[in-house]
């Protein structure tokens, strides 16, 4: 049936494409076989920082069909490159309005540091900084340029940082929901939504906690770029919001003007005959090396929720990320046995996700040390709960101050719904053989006392697990370990004091810390071994249909291009990854 609804969708739209699809895709086509046009020998780039940004490039090729959205990978390699290019002259930054991720925030201010100590100038223009997110990382951004512009009569509002969590349980004991969950320990607090109607004393203790690190090092980062006073800094912008003309006087800013104006004052500085060119153009215009085969650093990326298994195409369309224990096990394994790498860096983004998916994983790295190749973790904004499980014996953690990490815990239940279903008269029966434990995660009825007994003391198990990693690959003791556990959150500046990370800063001081390790001297190969597959085979393998009927579906999802479906597409990914995966080692993804 399924079969027959896609082929005849297939018919109906087969029209409408050969009409509208087919002459967009040859014009396409013969856009993209195009050789790039000349860089000008003057260029100012433009880098737009106002859409979605992920932390690294999609793995999946279906996502060009949407547009897709930038990543800090790329941005970085690209102003790396930039800065050895006689022809770009400068960078102009077109600011969000809004907060960027933390760790992502980090990871491109270092970048900007290098491309300015290559004596090239960036200047950043904001239309304004508003309390949407953790702004502090936008104004920290800003502070990074050469110099600060913002259009008249924007809002400065840079204040402070704050976050909300919801909290369910007055809502479930109205309708008579029981949340059943277990967590290890008391900072694990990624369901205590679900179990409180306000912050619990830990819960409170570590939000505060995580965040009073980023604020301050944000701001503490933009008072060094701004060669200022921190603390005069920090009761500035508390003092504010400020109108644009405010901030300018309180030198919170560098200048005022339209963002043709700040385009045109670098342009100007850039000299006669200087052009801007769009970042995405000048990134795609790099041409890859010569092919020729050395010593290398594999580079592997990981994002997303950590699942057992391997992709299957899950989320053809949109760009819900997710780490597949048998690819990116398997892409480690591949790096270990191929002799030409000498070292690998595994950059993660990731909240965690299945403990056993996570420990195969963790045994991929434990073979590829065994082989005699150092691995170096680069971590993100997040390397937390399952993400620190993978990093736990990693021959070196490098982390950005801001990144999430740590929360080495465990936490997992059920709701027990049928008490809620009564009131509507809808009734739960469950029958079954076997043993007690048999039925305990049916949604009837509560855990019985023998059930809630059983599922603690695999939690037990779990957590040590984990602990025991921790303490194998930190060479810290166990009780030391478990003390710093407990399911809590730490920022990377906060992990590094403790002994759970190694160094701070970005994916190019984990390169050098592969290099070190390895014994590499001078420029080495950086080899790109992120597991990934071809666009029609990952539709044709989420939607279990032929080719052709992946290539007319791909084709109608190109010519409908509608956000709507795609986010029907996103919660359908979501619900099957929800019931595919464990979620025992995740960790709160509070600055999405």
């Amino acid at each position: 049936m399924k079969q027959f609804l896609i082929t005849t969708a297939g018919v109906f739209t087969g029209l409408l494409i050969f009409l509208i699809g087919v002459p967009i895709l040859i014009i396409s086509l013969a856009v993209s076989a195009t050789a790039p046009a000349p860089l000008p020998g003057k260029a100012v780039l433009e880098l737009d920082l106002r859409g979605p940004l992920n932390d690294q490039s999609p793995h999946n090729p279906l996502l060009g069909l949407g547009g897709g959205s930038d990543s800090v990978m790329s941005i970085i390699s690209t102003l790396k490159r930039a800065g050895t290019d006689d022809r770009v002259k400068g960078l102009l930054v077109r600011l969000p309005e809004g907060g960027i991720e933390p760790g992502m925030a980090d990871e491109i201010r270092l970048a900007f540091k290098q491309f300015r100590a290559a004596g090239k100038p960036i200047y950043a223009h904001s239309q304004g900084i508003y309390p949407a997110g953790i702004v502090t990382t936008t104004y920290m951004l800003g502070a990074a340029a050469d110099q600060l512009w913002m259009q008249p009569g924007a809002s400065l509002q840079v204040t402070g940082v704050a976050t909300e969590d919801l909290f369910f349980k007055r809502f479930f004991d109205k309708y008579g929901v029981v949340p059943q969950y277990e967590q290890r320990y008391e900072y694990k607090n990624a369901v205590n939504g679900y179990l409180f109607s306000d912050y619990t004393p830990a819960h409170r203790q570590s939000q505060l906690s995580w965040i009073g690190s980023v604020y301050g090092s944000n701001l503490g980062f933009a008072a060094q770029d701004r060669k200022t006073d921190p603390a005069g800094l920090r009761t500035a912008l508390e003092a504010g919001p400020y109108l644009a003309d405010d901030a300018l006087k309180l030198k919170l800013i560098d200048r005022l003007g339209q963002v043709r104006e700040t385009e045109q004052a670098l342009l100007d500085k850039a000299g006669d005959g200087a052009r801007t060119i769009d970042f995405h153009d000048y990134a795609d215009s790099h041409q890859e090396g010569d092919g020729k085969i050395g010593d290398s650093i594999a580079v592997i990326e990981a994002e997303g929720a950590i699942l057992t298994g391997r992709d299957r195409g899950s989320n053809p369309f949109t760009g819900g990320a997710t780490i597949y224990s048998d690819d990116l096990a398997g892409a480690i394994l591949s790096a270990a046995r191929t002799e030409a790498v000498k070292a690998i860096v595994l950059r993660i983004n990731s909240p965690g996700g299945s403990d056993t998916a996570s420990e195969q994983i963790l045994d991929a790295i434990r073979v590829a040390k065994a082989a005699g190749k150092p691995v170096v973790v680069s971590m993100g904004s997040y390397g937390a709960s399952g993400g620190y499980w993978i990093a736990s014996e990693a021959s070196a953690i490098i982390a950005q101050p801001t990144t999430l990490t740590g929360s080495i815990g465990v936490f997992g239940g059920k709701f027990a719904l049928g008490p809620a279903l009564e009131k509507f008269g809808v009734d739960v029966r469950q029958t079954g053989v076997g043993g007690e434990y048999a039925g305990g995660f049916g949604l009837s009825q509560p855990f019985t006392a023998t059930q809630r007994a059983a599922f603690g003391g695999w939690m037990d198990r779990i957590y040590e697990t984990f602990i025991v990693r921790v303490a194998t690959g930190r060479k810290l003791p166990v009780e030391q370990v478990r003390e710093l556990a407990k399911g809590r959150v730490w920022t990377g500046e906060q992990a590094r004091t403790l002994g759970l990370v190694d160094e701070l800063g970005g994916f190019y001081q984990a390169v050098d810390k592969a290099k070190a390790l390895a014994g590499l001297k001078g420029e080495i190969q950086l080899r790109r071994m992120t597991p990934s597959e071809g666009a029609f085979e990952t539709l044709q393998r989420a939607l279990g249909v032929s080719a052709m009927s992946a290539r007319t579906l791909a084709a109608a999802a190109w010519v409908f291009g509608d956000p709507r479906s795609q986010a029907i597409l996103d919660q359908v990914s979501e619900a099957r990854l929800r019931g595919e995966g464990h979620g025992m080692v995740l960790a709160p993804m509070p600055i999405r």
